[in-house]
């Protein structure tokens, strides 16, 4: 009998991959390749929608080539799932499938005045949270969407003509490799728009007509774990007719594949940002603590099921920074390196906040500080309280999740690039007090992409029969907190007054 593969295309902010699994979650091919970022402007990220299909395409193939030598047919690939970067905002033809504008990224600014004149005509940031579960910001593709409009002619355009189409980064794939016959989204990204109603899953109306955003562009929403169509791209006809059966946001597919399928259950995935969901189950919990209320997924026909979530949008794009703006290190295993060689940060704090911080401060008029540099400061401290940043980041999550759940967490399930270093996990839990599970499968985001689409093909029973094999397939590096109360309290007292200091630098 053949073996049955799934494949998950998992999208990113800064590369495009392709990972192949078999039926005991081995990975057997993998392909991974990086895209341009354009920033025209300070604030502004935009991409290629049409490189990063190009991308994706190469990567398939590569892994289609990777089977081959191993004797393993295509055909042995019985669905695709697809995860991506959430809220990057792709507009395009409904005619020719061209885009109209480059993707604006997720934390692209050029919309922050736009935000900031809805939240004075409304009196508060929070006006919408009853309806979407989400504030009024720059990262949301709502409020991108509106901006387009607002300020590209061709985009306003061919909206008023009725010939736009919209999609966050998911739903571009799924037209393309549907050969343009298909426009849909799953639960969890549309619960990414600020357009959403989360309560109905479906497009509000209100809120569309708050943005001036009209619900023709908008995509199909469906659940996270369905046949949404077969593949019928002309440039990968090794696959075509193998269904696309499940969507979901990256940080979704995470807790997914982290098998975060109880109330209660937490993780966090270090990529360009780090963002941290604590899963709710069927209930949801409006947040008094700034964070984001969200769906985790809807398997099929089965409850929809939710999270509170609180994004940090910077963390490995500060290591990024380092390598590529600042030139002190080539690679982020030598900001390990030099981290490693001083014990602490000699009193420096660094405040990634490139473009505001997000929950639970919600500041966008915050921008980046590194605090309590003296003449004892060298690139080495630089280099480990770039480390501590994303952990301090993390802390403030996690601890408002607590306030809002009413719960004490226990351990802490990571994954991403960042999770690869094992100095920036160990100070991660001295700066939380609890436990971090490394598992050494790290592509969760990936696997868990596959599972909702497998899972739609019935290669998998449910979520037991999922966890079982995920349990059977992974071990666990396991990070203990090796410092006092009393150090964590002095440390995080002193990153609240840099934190401070970061506000009020744009007007």
């Amino acid at each position: 009998m053949q073996t049955q593969l799934i494949g998950a295309i998992d999208q990113g902010t800064t590369s495009s991959r392709f990972i192949v699994f078999d039926q005991t979650l081995n990975i057997v091919a993998k392909s991974q390749r990086e895209f341009t970022q354009y920033r025209p402007q300070p604030g502004w990220t935009e991409q290629s929608p049409r490189e990063i299909m190009s991308c994706v395409r190469k990567c398939v193939r590569d892994c289609l080539g990777q089977l081959k030598t191993k004797g393993i047919s295509s055909g042995s690939i019985s669905a695709i799932g697809i995860t991506n970067q959430r809220e990057t905002t792709v507009m395009w033809d409904r005619r020719t499938g061209i885009p109209l504008h480059p993707a604006l990224v997720w934390h692209d600014t050029r919309n922050t005045n736009l935000c900031n004149d809805l939240i004075k005509m409304h009196g508060s940031a929070d006006v919408f949270r009853s309806i979407t579960g989400l504030p009024i910001s720059s990262y949301f593709s709502g409020t991108k969407i509106k901006w387009l409009i607002d300020n590209v002619p061709s985009v306003g355009d061919s909206v008023r003509q009725k010939n736009a189409m919209f999609g966050n980064i998911d739903t571009w794939l799924l037209y393309n490799l549907s050969g343009k016959k298909r426009h849909a989204t799953d639960v969890s990204n549309a619960s990414r728009t600020l357009l959403m109603d989360i309560k109905k899953r479906q497009w509000s109306e209100d809120m569309c007509k708050s943005l001036n955003v009209p619900i023709d562009i908008m995509p199909e929403i469906c659940s996270s774990s369905e046949i949404y169509s077969v593949i019928e791209d002309e440039e990968l006809p090794e696959l075509k007719g193998v269904p696309i059966s499940g969507i979901l946001g990256d940080q979704q597919a995470a807790l997914v594949g982290h098998c975060c399928f109880e109330p209660g259950e937490v993780k966090n995935t270090y990529g360009t940002g780090a963002f941290i969901l604590f899963q709710t189950g069927k209930k949801m919990i409006q947040s008094k603590h700034g964070l984001l209320t969200t769906v985790a997924y809807q398997l099929g026909k089965e409850e929809c099921k939710y999270a509170l979530e609180g994004s940090v949008p910077v963390a490995g794009s500060a290591v990024q920074w380092f390598r590529d703006n600042l030139n002190i290190v080539e690679t982020p295993q030598e900001l390990d390196q030099m981290a490693l060689k001083v014990k602490d940060t000699g009193d420096v704090y660094f405040v990634p906040a490139f473009s505001g911080l997000f929950a639970p401060r919600w500041r966008q008029d915050a921008r980046g500080v590194f605090c309590g540099l003296t003449t004892y400061t060298n690139k080495y401290h630089l280099a480990r309280a770039c480390l501590e940043s994303v952990c301090f980041q993390t802390h403030e999550v996690l601890k408002a999740m607590q306030q809002d759940a009413g719960v004490t967490l226990r351990k802490l399930k990571v994954d991403g690039g960042m999770s690869n270093s094992d100095i920036g996990m160990q100070i991660q839990s001295d700066l939380i007090g609890i436990d971090i599970w490394r598992p050494n499968m790290i592509e969760n985001t990936a696997l868990g992409a596959a599972f909702a689409a497998g899972r739609a093909i019935g290669l998998f029973k449910d979520t037991k029969d999922f966890t079982e094999k995920v349990r059977n397939a992974t071990n666990f590096d396991v990070f203990s907190s090796q410092i006092s109360k009393r150090e964590r309290e002095q440390r995080i007292r002193k990153w609240n007054k840099a934190v401070i200091r970061s506000f009020g630098w744009i007007d």
